[in-house]
Parts: C-alpha cells; sequence; structure tokens
C-alpha cells in the first residue's frame, strides 16, 4: 500500500492483521510505526518475495492503494485479477480508481 493509504487506516487497526504489511513511499526513510517493510517502489516490494525471510511465505500480493499503485499495477504485464465494489452513491471524493481498460480485464458475476 502506498504511504497515504497506509497513514488513512486508523492507528488502533495498523498493522492490517493477518498479513506482511509493505508501505511503499520514495519519502520514507523507514518503514513508519506498525509496517513490517519499507519499498520504494512497487517492483522492489516484489523483490521483498525473494529475500530469505519471506520466501515460501507470501502466496498472494494484494495491493490496495493508492490511485498511483493501482495504475501502475494495473498496466504491468502479467496475471492479475480486480476485486472492484462500486457504491451506488455519491460522496466528495478526492482519490478515484484509474480508468479500467475492459479489453484486457473480464467481468466476472
Amino acid at each position: 500500500m502506498g504511504r497515504k493509504t497506509w497513514f488513512s487506516i486508523p492507528e488502533r487497526n495498523r498493522p492490517l492483521k493477518n498479513r506482511i504489511n509493505v508501505v511503499l513511499s520514495g519519502n520514507l526513510k523507514a518503514p513508519p510505526a506498525g509496517a513490517h517493510y519499507l519499498a520504494s517502489d512497487f517492483p522492489s516490494a516484489l523483490q521483498l518475495l525473494d529475500a530469505a525471510e519471506l520466501a515460501g511465505k507470501v502466496h498472494e500480493v494484494w495491493v490496495i492503494g493508492g490511485s498511483s499503485l493501482y495504475k501502475e499495477t494495473m498496466e504491468m504485464p502479467g496475471p492479475r485479477r480486480l476485486f472492484v465494489t462500486r457504491v451506488l452513491q455519491q460522496f466528495d471524493c478526492d482519490t478515484f480508481l484509474p480508468h479500467i481498460n475492459m479489453d484486457k480485464y473480464r467481468l466476472l458475476p
């Protein structure tokens, strides 16, 4: 997750339970309190999976925001699934999911 996503989670709920929390930031020099790892970008975060400490322990990677991280991973080659919840109500928002190219993804029921 991106730095802003991490800090948007209430402190009492950080780190997210039962998962390895990796925060991506080009500005931070150390993982924020409670985060397990800090990576400067998504490829660096994926490289953590090859480290002896994590080898064989991670079977799925979930990207949970922010917007630029979603965009970056959606444009990368390789298999992936998007779990998108559509909220049928209007809200004042300042962060949005990037456009989903339906030529690259198929909608499942």
